[in-house]
């Protein structure tokens, strides 16, 4: 199977993050998206490692967990692996080729790109259209990653009882679900705009143009330091100390003294992430940035990364637009929005 696939049968987006499993169900029906079936389901300490799968057997129950309480009966799921698991390349190639010529052509493009034999690698590729300036050629785009990392995504869906349909790539979902907020941003169509993901345990940065991913990095930072530290100051267990950051409940010293220098510390951490790509590209300013991630639904982060870097800022709600099934919480859909980015560009896949 390869790393795009593609789907007929209605599929659940399943994203696979450090702490928890998250998963989508859409339909659609007038033009119009619909949430029919969704849950977060918490994983065990330790089980997924920035984004490595450590415990299988854990986040598949954690899968199967999450199904039950989602109440979906769909048997077809879409997941991804990790930008840090995967290498993207856009290759030229000749535009005449036939298509397994293409493929031919594709792979041994790929040996020059890939660290590792051919054979421990899962690779596709999308064509994306002629070279501008350059009509014989056409601009194909490669995404490998090793085997391995895709087979234990597919061992997880399976111990869950769903069938792997398709498994994407972080990024490309992230930029599949961009789609979605576009139309509520304030800015250019050629805008750039960096979509910041900050989760439990990594922060991902992706910068777009045209509604294309133009550069990715990623670095550990997240949520994780936060709770890290409600459980060392106030003798909390992980478990409480999660439900407590979420739900309040924490003495008045928290906000001051724990919560204001994290905030202080992620403002700092999307400033350093912009810093890398402006030194990396032609550019020095971004014109919005979109917060997305369980941190992003911090109280007043949004505001305090535009007043201290200067450029508008917004939290990420791919599910603003939706209609809800009767199955599906708003409230608790509302909370959890901004960290169902991934969820929601994997559960689009339905439609291709």
């Amino acid at each position: 199977m390869g790393l795009f696939g593609n789907s007929n049968p209605p599929l659940i987006g399943v994203d696979i993050s450090s702490t928890a499993v998250k998963l989508l169900q859409l339909s659609q029906s007038g033009g119009r998206y619909r949430v029919d079936h969704y849950a977060v389901e918490p994983l065990p300490p330790n089980a997924v490692v920035e984004k490595n799968i450590v415990e299988v057997e854990a986040v598949g129950d954690a899968i199967k967990r999450a199904l039950a309480r989602s109440g979906s009966k769909v048997k077809h799921a879409a997941a991804a692996v990790a930008g840090s698991a995967v290498i993207t390349k856009v290759i030229p190639v000749q535009g005449n080729l036939s298509e397994d010529e293409l493929e031919d052509q594709v792979e041994f493009e790929a040996r020059q790109y890939i660290p590792y034999p051919i054979e421990e690698v899962s690779l596709d590729f999308e064509v994306l259209g002629p070279v501008p300036g350059n009509p014989e050629l056409i601009n194909v785009l490669l995404a490998a990653s090793r085997t391995e990392n895709v087979e234990i995504r597919q061992s997880a869906l399976d111990l869950a009882g769903l069938a792997p349909k398709v498994i994407d790539v972080e990024a490309f979902a992230m930029e599949n679900a961009y789609q979605l907020i576009a139309d509520q941003l304030a800015v250019q169509k050629d805008a750039l705009v960096a979509l910041v993901d900050v989760g439990a345990t990594m922060t991902n940065l992706n910068v777009l143009r045209n509604q294309r991913s133009i550069y990715t990095r990623e670095q550990v930072f997240g949520g994780k330091q936060l709770t890290d530290e409600v459980v060392r100051r106030f003798g909390l267990s992980y478990e409480e100390a999660g439900l407590a950051k979420r739900q309040g409940g924490l003495p008045e010293s928290y906000e001051v003294e724990v919560l204001e220098p994290f905030k202080e510390a992620m403002v700092q951490q999307i400033s350093r992430l912009l810093q890398f790509f402006y030194a990396g590209s032609e550019f020095n300013r971004i014109d919005q940035i979109v917060l997305a991630g369980g941190c992003a639904s911090i109280a007043g982060i949004a505001d305090m990364v535009e007043e201290q870097l200067g450029v508008p800022t917004v939290v990420a709600n791919p599910l603003a637009n939706m209609s809800l099934g009767p199955r599906v919480q708003a409230h608790a859909l509302a909370q959890d929005a901004p960290a169902m980015m991934i969820a929601c560009g994997l559960a689009l896949r339905s439609f291709d």
